[in-house]
């Protein structure tokens, strides 16, 4: 059987990630099966295995996937104030709230991914594509004083602001509720 070229793998594990995400966003980490994920792929069960090792592989990559989505538009919302700290922060942080909100995977990244990968891993693929931004926006607005524990206080209560949203999707002000009070947080740093 021939070789697949780069190409080929690559487009082999972009539709295995598409598929993976949602399926996992759909039916979560626990009830999704590797087989369904591969057939929904248009794959066999052993390209999954070759391009993640095995599911939890696949949901690290979904997570990874999924923060670097988020972390790129809340990036460019904040680069859009970027004359102004303060600005640049606010934007960022209500960048982040609508990104995750408005990306079909915020079960997969705040719910699925940590309970699945545990903490400290969710939490480093957390930190390698948007915890460095956020403690830099801190850190301009602050200084370096308390900026490490702004930084991780200011996260998980924009994590918890959205984890509400997701519960209360049917509530029309929910999100601008979220978005005062992150206001309200950010003026008090």
């Amino acid at each position: 059987m021939p070789r697949a070229s780069a190409a080929d793998a690559a487009l082999t594990f972009d539709a295995i990630l598409r598929a993976g995400t949602d399926a996992f966003t759909r039916s979560g980490f626990a009830e999704t099966a590797v087989a369904d994920v591969a057939s929904a792929a248009g794959v066999t069960r052993g390209a999954v295995y070759h391009h993640f090792g095995d599911k939890l592989g696949l949901l690290r990559a979904v997570v990874q996937a999924g923060h670097q989505r988020v972390a790129s538009f809340v990036v460019a919302r904040a680069d859009a104030q970027s004359a102004d700290a303060r600005a640049s922060l606010r934007a960022g942080c209500h960048a982040f709230v609508d990104g995750i909100t408005d990306d079909s995977a915020a079960r997969v990244l705040l719910v699925e991914g940590p309970a699945a990968l545990g903490w400290s891993q969710w939490r480093a693929l957390d930190a390698s594509a948007s915890m460095r931004e956020l403690r830099d926006a801190v850190e301009a607005v602050t200084g370096a004083g308390d900026a490490a524990a702004l930084t991780h206080l200011l996260s998980g209560a924009m994590n918890e602001g959205v984890l509400w949203l997701v519960e209360t999707s049917g509530d029309s002000d929910a999100r601008a509720a979220v978005h005062r009070a992150l206001d309200r947080l950010i003026d008090a740093i």
